[in-house]
């Protein structure tokens, strides 16, 4: 046999192995780039159960395990953990024991944060503001949010929440990833990567950010939208509030698109090249990028243009709607980001960390997200969207009844792991009802083996009402198969389904 002949042999054989070794991980690119290069052509990904996962092109929805309740997630995030105590667990026992010292039996030795520890007493401290019932379903929501009680019946708040981490860092780590630690898919992009996208012009994940009012904000890191260790296509899309919504979008001045068209479709065929020789699924992921890119130029500045809105819909949201970065423009971006078929939508609100002047610092970050999470439930019941679109309102821990340092004007509230609320609407959730409770003094949760909501329950959910079991979406790396729920035994809340 030649030197030719034996070389070409060697080479068939090594691209056989390299095709081989790619469609075992995924097979990513023949369904992505079918769909990015013929919009027609179907192309069906591998099934779910795999841990070698599936991958899709823009407009192609993957298959489930079972039928989905809702279609997208928009996940409203209070970034610093809001106080249940003054917002949505309401506690009338609080009125008789505020000011009192909380009892050693009812904190049996819980750890505290290095903010608390050494506090000579823990005074309680009732709520600051009045609650009230709302809706047929009489849910007591507190004055501090004010248009949440015009959702009261389609809302339901979960007052058993629980968590495993005391310091912010790892608690929305945490509740965004299912880990503590850093280097793990977040929910958005297991939700890209198990179901795919519906819209062909948009990624299936996109992030937005609320503009920073408070000093003292709790920074976020974009590895909370990252995608990890799944193909890098999965992470979320953050869209700016301020120049370009997304950095590199436009073309340098003067810049044809028919040369961009010709300039992309060359790169294309390098990297497929690139691909054959070395079967690297991110070459395909990169390959998704571009042409996706390619079509944001046209899409985003369609839905970042709400000049088409009436202003029926812009009074809803209230004064803040058509001001970039504010919650209520950003909720409104939500809503037609959902229209277009966005799968997860994440919008963060920063400054609730409030360990002083609770009373005086709460009121204002209520009012920034008060009208603008209400109007996008309304919004949505109103176009018939509500029914398939899941809505998650909360923090990523809670805080204590008892007062962190200062008087009854000037007081904070430390962080508090142990039980805390959240609410949700829509999407197959049951609405005006409320589940769980804690105990009169708002510390501990009534039954927790039963009523307690973890965080991998909460994921678990919502990948149910997805349509997808958290026990069978899961990837492969390195030889372990990850999910983003562990391995603990955690179910969906049944309970609070339809």
């Amino acid at each position: 046999m030649t030197p030719h002949l034996q070389s070409k042999q060697l080479l068939e054989s090594q691209l056989i192995t390299n095709r081989r070794h790619f469609f075992a991980r995924g097979g990513m690119g023949a369904a992505a780039l079918a769909s990015l290069l013929n919009p027609n052509m179907a192309a069906a990904g591998p099934s779910l159960a795999a841990n070698n996962g599936p991958g899709y092109g823009p407009g192609q929805p993957g298959p489930t395990h079972f039928p989905p309740k809702a279609k997208r997630v928009i996940y409203l995030c209070q970034s610093g953990a809001p106080s249940q105590i003054d917002t949505f667990d309401y506690k009338p026992s609080l009125e008789k024991l505020n000011g009192q010292n909380l009892p050693d039996s009812i904190r049996n030795g819980q750890r505290l944060t290095g903010m608390t520890s050494r506090q000579s007493s823990f005074p309680v401290a009732k709520s600051f503001m009045p609650f009230r019932q709302h809706g047929k379903s009489g849910q007591w929501i507190s004055d501090l949010l004010p248009w949440h009680s015009k959702i009261a019946d389609d809302i339901c708040i979960i007052r058993s929440m629980y968590t495993e981490a005391i310091n912010h860092d790892p608690a929305i780590t945490f509740f965004q990833t299912g880990h503590q630690q850093p280097g793990r898919p977040s929910l958005g992009a297991w939700l890209s990567y198990g179901l795919g996208s519906e819209s062909n012009d948009l990624p299936a994940f996109v992030v937005m950010l609320d503009k920073n009012t408070d000093p003292q904000a709790q920074p976020l890191y974009a590895r909370l939208w990252g995608s990890a260790l799944l193909p890098s296509n999965h992470q979320g899309v953050k869209l700016r509030s301020a120049g370009d919504p997304v950095l590199y979008l436009n073309d340098p001045t003067g810049a044809d698109k028919n040369d961009r068209r010709r300039f992309l479709d060359s790169i294309t065929k390098m990297n497929q090249l690139r691909r054959d020789a070395v079967g690297d699924p991110e070459i395909d992921t990169r390959i998704s990028a571009y042409e996706m890119a390619y079509r944001m130029q046209t899409s985003v500045p369609d839905l970042t243009n709400v000049s088409d809105e009436s202003q029926e819909t812009l009074d809803l949201y209230g004064p803040d709607a058509k001001v970039p970065g504010t919650h209520a423009a950003n909720c409104l971006l939500a809503r037609r980001l959902a229209e277009r078929g966005v799968r997860f939508i994440q919008i963060y609100h920063r400054g609730w960390d409030h360990h002083g002047g609770l009373p005086g610092r709460h009121p204002k970050l209520a009012k920034e997200v008060d009208q603008g999470s209400a109007a996008l439930v309304m919004d949505l019941k109103r176009r018939g969207m509500l029914d398939d679109t899941l809505v998650i309102w909360g923090g990523e821990f809670g805080r204590t009844v008892y007062r962190q340092g200062g008087n009854e004007n000037s007081y904070g509230r430390d962080h508090h792991p142990r039980c805390f609320s959240l609410w949700m609407a829509g999407g197959g959730v049951r609405g005006g009802m409320s589940y769980g409770e804690t105990d009169e003094w708002g510390y501990n949760i009534i039954d927790r083996d039963r009523y307690g909501v973890h965080v991998h329950d909460l994921n678990a959910t919502i990948l149910h009402l997805m349509g997808l079991d958290h026990q069978k979406l899961s990837y492969r790396y390195q030889g372990l198969d990850y999910r983003l729920t562990g391995v603990e035994p955690h179910q969906p809340v049944k309970d609070i389904l339809l």
